[in-house]
């Protein structure tokens, strides 16, 4: 769900949008696909189109890591979940034909940033709402950009009521305590999204009803933004509930990866892993075989690493995730290698979708994704199909992406989609 949108009311969002259509990205190779091995897709939106979660237990695909975003799909998630939630973990990763297994999705629960404008902060020392008709345009005018009664006071009035950040953290505590395997998300950051104009403005005529209410749908996109402080505060909540639960998350960023490194990054501020030189090891260990003198440089030394600054009696959790999928990611090779470096105390991931990582025209977006996907550890890289359809199109989306993956880092296709199925296991069970 991580479509940029650009500054021109036509464009096009992807399959992925749940504000938009689908479209097919590429031609799927003939050569034969080993699905025997087991396909994992780290980040969907089937419940964005509920006509076709039926089809999820038909589907080659092993499981599905499905997102929730707004206030209409937090409970089809959770009820997604309860009839076709896995239950044993074991059973997705077993070589047995899964033809008999029904049992295939890993819900997620979060607020993704192109809504956050739908939330306030009844916690901050001077929330933006007070349950008023004035109150709700001036919460509006506060964190979006321009100020929509600077244009037309209509455009305020026609968007929902803003709904308490801490509401909305008590109800996502609770569905995640329900489900002992669900992750957070999709939450994130969005510098390019703009929101759409409400349908008062357009007219009902244009809706799709076999959507799930909520996204775009063809609607022209206003020129308001969420500023980025906003969305900040949305999304190290949940971050810090991921936390306090030991969950995963999945993250979404556009236009703004150093600033949803530095929101991350703020929450595990004093629990970062600390780097000792072999020097360092040889005082913990003194009976180590002495590998050099001690007037030897440390410039070249392989370091080991152990947790600083864990806060004693604090065991039932940490102010951030154990592990973060950075889905469909676009950054640069530079922030990649931040969230690798040895201090950082969570395991980073960074998922690839054809949908939004590869244009078929090829290109400067095709070529940072290559490095991307190159400069990756083997052990830390995702699939995803990022599509609000299940099914045919989504296992298409899986396939297409993992010959795509596996081409770019040499490996020979099964093996390397076993690879890619023991880093999903790693990043939703931590096993």
């Amino acid at each position: 769900m991580c479509q940029q949108h650009g500054d021109t009311s036509q464009q096009q969002p992807r399959a992925a949008d749940a504000y938009g259509s689908s479209r097919s990205d590429e031609t799927i190779p003939k050569d034969p696909f080993p699905w025997d091995v087991g396909v994992f897709d780290a980040h969907c939106h089937p419940t964005d189109t509920m006509a076709l979660v039926s089809s999820i237990p038909d589907m080659k695909a092993r499981a599905l890591t499905v997102m929730s975003t707004r206030s209409q799909d937090q409970n089809l998630v959770h009820d997604l979940a309860l009839e076709q939630g896995v239950e044993a973990p074991g059973a997705i990763f077993s070589t047995e034909d899964m033809s008999s297994h029904h049992r295939r999705v890993i819900p997620s629960f979060g607020w993704h940033p192109w809504f956050s404008y739908q939330i306030y902060d009844d916690k901050a020392s001077e929330p933006t709402y007070d349950g008023t008709a004035e109150g709700k345009a001036a919460h509006y005018d506060k964190i979006l950009s321009p100020a929509p009664s600077s244009q037309s006071k209509a455009f305020s009035s026609g968007l929902q009521d803003p709904v308490a950040l801490s509401k909305f953290i008590s109800e996502t505590r609770a569905r995640l305590q329900e489900h002992p395997h669900a992750l957070v998300g999709e939450i994130g950051l969005d510098k390019a999204f703009r929101i759409p104009e409400s349908w008062t403005v357009v007219g009902d005529g244009g809706r799709d009803e076999t959507l799930t209410p909520g996204g775009r749908e063809g609607r022209r996109l206003s020129p308001h933004r969420v500023n980025i402080a906003h969305q900040t505060s949305i999304l190290k909540a949940q971050l810090q509930l991921a936390g306090e639960l030991n969950r995963a998350v999945s993250v979404h960023g556009v236009q703004v990866h150093g600033g949803v490194y530095n929101a991350i990054s703020d929450c595990w501020k004093g629990y970062e892993k600390e780097v000792l030189s072999r020097r360092e090891q040889r005082k913990i260990a003194p009976h180590a075989h002495d590998l050099e003198d001690d007037s030897s440089s440390d410039s070249n030394a392989q370091p080991d690493v152990k947790p600083s600054g864990i806060r004693k009696g604090n065991t039932a959790g940490k102010p951030f995730p154990p592990r973060i999928c950075l889905h469909s990611y676009s950054g640069p090779v530079n922030i990649m290698n931040q969230y690798l470096h040895k201090t950082v105390p969570s395991k980073v991931f960074f998922s690839f979708s054809t949908a939004i990582n590869f244009d078929p025209e090829g290109g400067e977006k095709n070529q940072k994704t290559e490095e991307a996907i190159r400069a990756c550890p083997d052990n830390r890289v995702l699939v995803e199909s990022d599509l609000h359809v299940a099914g045919d199109s989504m296992d298409g989306a899986l396939e297409s992406i993992c010959r795509k993956v596996c081409e770019l880092k040499g490996w020979p296709l099964r093996e390397g989609v076993e690879q890619l199925a023991r880093n999903y296991r790693e990043f939703v069970f931590d096993d």
